[in-house]
């Protein structure tokens, strides 16, 4: 069972988000909050797996609730953004701090479960006006970090060409398709990546790319 907390300043939308996701028979609700301090506090609680976390709530925002769960480095949740803005200031410095997923509140029933369980598995999820978004901002900054640059000579040819295919979102199996390889052999090739980069899953090594220039804007 994936364990889900919920956290939103809005009663109706958590109430509609725990009876849908209770439906669910790999999906268990356990517990809810109404501002992001609450989500640090009923996190450090329950143990969830995946954190439904509001951008903009009370008390402490998402963005500063995703920093102050994810600082605590092993055990921390995945944590999978859900706002109303797709042009939202939060989506690069959400995905810096180490969201795994940012979803549009108008997202289907479906595509929030479907979220759930991407999420939970380590993969990325971003929704497409998002990652527009995200790279229209990285193209604002200017440009690579230099000084992360040196990391990727830690990466084989193979390793660097499969990040760069993981950071312009196409799926374990899109990148098997491409690389004519076995979707198992693209899995291996991203798990390497994550553990030499030192990167907790796919949504990191999104920022990473972009930020090493591996990928830039536009390419």
């Amino acid at each position: 069972m994936i364990r889900v907390l919920i956290a939103d300043d809005q009663g109706m939308v958590r109430t509609g988000f725990t009876v849908f996701l209770s439906a669910q028979p790999d999906i268990e609700v356990v517990g809810e909050a109404a501002d992001g301090r609450e989500a640090v506090e009923r996190s450090a609680e329950l143990a969830p797996d995946v954190v439904l976390m509001d951008v903009r709530m009370p008390v402490m925002n998402g963005l500063e609730a995703t920093r102050e769960l994810l600082a605590q480095g092993g055990g921390a949740p995945k944590v999978l953004i859900l706002t109303t803005f797709d042009l939202d200031d939060y989506v690069y410095e959400a995905l810096r701090a180490g969201a795994s997923g940012f979803l549009l509140k108008d997202a289907s029933a479906t595509q929030l479960a479907e979220a759930v369980r991407v999420v939970a598995a380590g993969e990325a999820l971003i929704a497409p006006a998002i990652t527009k978004r995200l790279i229209t901002e990285f193209a604002r900054l200017g440009g690579p970090r230099a000084a992360s640059g040196r990391r990727l000579d830690e990466l084989t040819d193979r390793e660097s060409e499969v990040l760069s295919l993981v950071a312009q979102a196409l799926s374990n199996q899109e990148i098997a398709e491409k690389l004519f390889v076995a979707e198992q052999t693209v899995k291996t090739h991203v798990g390497r990546v994550l553990t030499k980069l030192g990167l907790r899953d796919r949504a990191q090594a999104i920022v990473f790319a972009y930020e090493t220039g591996l990928v830039r804007p536009g390419e």
